[in-house]
């Protein structure tokens, strides 16, 4: 089972933090959720994840989507699903950003948003 997060004094809303969990429930790597609250206002936080395989990024992002709709949270909009090398889910508040380890290390969310508090999270 996944661990709680290891944060900078960051209050994750339940749904950003089961997010993680169930990306982690898929193996993926390096989970983090970013604070983007009063740093953006296109949304509150991110979080961003890793698959080592364009078939686990899919997977990771189908089973977040998936999990999150038994809890009545439905994605606005999903994007890159059928490429597998970076799936966005969007769900206004907060968006999902699973990568392939290589598009991760290209896109560099986490130093674009350096700013941000960060919750890391560990299998």
């Amino acid at each position: 089972m996944p661990s709680a997060p290891q944060s900078r004094s960051v209050e994750l809303p339940s749904e950003v933090a089961r997010a993680c969990v169930f990306a982690l429930e898929l193996k993926a790597v390096d989970v983090v959720a970013l604070d983007l609250r009063g740093l953006s206002s296109a949304t509150d936080f991110f979080v961003i994840a890793s698959g080592m395989s364009d078939v686990q990024v899919k997977a990771v992002a189908d089973h977040v989507i998936d999990e999150l709709k038994k809890e009545g949270v439905r994605p606005e909009h999903v994007e890159g699903r059928q490429a597998g090398r970076w799936v966005l889910i969007d769900y206004v508040d907060f968006v999902v950003h699973v990568f392939h380890q290589a598009a991760r290390e290209f896109y560099q969310l986490e130093m674009l948003w350096g700013d941000a508090p960060q919750a890391e999270f560990e299998p």
